[in-house]
């Protein structure tokens, strides 16, 4: 198959892409590279998959890998719509997975145009170039955050979503009703996907685990929000990455009973874990213990997250396994290994 990725030089962009080029597919990330985080470790990302920071740093311009021969990148945002729609009549893609996004639910809270830009424009931009150059099937991120304030647990697809309680929540809610006007519109085959709490190698500077590490190993004291009394299903990103990866090779094997092609899966761990139990898990690994400062409950975050995979096991007979210590161990290690062992 050819794939575009979207967000290629991202946390699950890259990891997608590369799984995707090791199993023989042909691939075309793009990416804009913002300053949301430090670009270097994007430009890092990137050079695993043989595309040098020179080569990124050109916008418009395809760059061929130098260890992926199946694997070209450009440096291109989804608000482009002049060069965006050049690209797919360009390319020819059979599937797009679209996991570029402006991440973070408090950053929404300082700099709200953000993501109006990349989820909203950029989504529909998306859409547009999906219906207008034949892609056979859509796979887009949507988020857990979708749930908000929701106290049924665990978190069902089936569940109303009609309240969020942070921008970026309304951002993914809205590209999932967009995906549904589309499918029912055009018959594009789309599929969401609602991640909970990604984690591991290569993973964001911004997400808990990162902050946590960066904070512990550096004798800074950790913020633990709503006193501990959190609780997360945290997926480790291989599981994330064979979902996505499963369900982009299914192709249009339109696994909706009704007409409209259209589907959402939630892909999470389904096994909520305490942040206070969390926390211990890391200072075992890490060989230190936290200094913690226990602060009130943030704007935009909700107390408890769990995912119900049952329909993803029904469909595609998957469902993500790892344990959060093992998950962990594998962070660390990539992470003193990146940061620690540099010259």
């Amino acid at each position: 198959m050819k794939v575009l990725i979207t967000g290629a030089a991202g946390f699950i962009g890259f990891h997608v892409s590369k799984s995707l080029l090791e199993r023989g597919h042909e691939v075309v990330g793009l990416d804009n590279i913002n300053d949301y985080y430090a670009a270097k470790l994007k430009f890092d990302r990137l050079e695993q998959l043989g595309i040098s920071q020179r080569e990124a740093e050109e916008w418009n311009l395809l760059s061929k890998s130098a260890l992926y021969k199946n694997f070209q990148f450009i440096r291109l945002g989804l608000e482009d719509r002049e060069n965006l729609p050049k690209l797919f009549a360009a390319q020819s893609f059979d599937s797009v997975c679209n996991l570029a996004a402006q991440a973070g639910v408090r950053y929404s809270l300082e700099n709200p145009h953000a993501y109006v830009d990349s989820n909203l424009v950029g989504f529909i931009n998306i859409l547009e170039a999906c219906r207008h150059h034949e892609v056979k099937h859509l796979v887009y991120a949507s988020s857990s955050s979708v749930y908000g304030l929701n106290k049924k647990i665990p978190f069902e697809t089936t569940d109303r979503v009609d309240h969020p309680i942070s921008l970026y929540a309304a951002t993914k809610k809205s590209n999932e009703l967009m995906a549904h006007t589309y499918s029912h519109l055009f018959k594009l085959n789309t599929t969401g996907l609602r991640f909970f709490t990604v984690y591991g190698p290569w993973g964001r500077p911004d997400m808990a685990m990162f902050l946590f590490t960066d904070a512990i190993l550096n004798g800074k004291s950790i913020k633990v929000f709503n006193h501990g009394e959190l609780e997360r299903d945290f997926t480790y990103i291989d599981d994330i990455v064979k979902g996505v990866v499963q369900i982009i090779e299914s192709g249009t094997d339109n696994k909706n009973p009704e007409d409209i092609p259209y589907k959402i899966y939630n892909i999470g761990n389904n096994k909520p874990v305490k942040l206070l139990d969390f926390i211990k898990s890391l200072e075992k690994c890490l060989g230190i213990k936290a200094k913690m400062q226990k602060l009130p409950m943030q704007p935009g975050d909700v107390t408890r997250t769990m995912a119900n995979v049952d329909n993803l096991i029904n469909d595609y007979d998957y469902r993500p396994n790892t344990a959060i210590e093992t998950g962990i161990e594998h962070f660390v290690n990539w992470y003193k290994d990146y940061y620690l062992n540099q010259p």
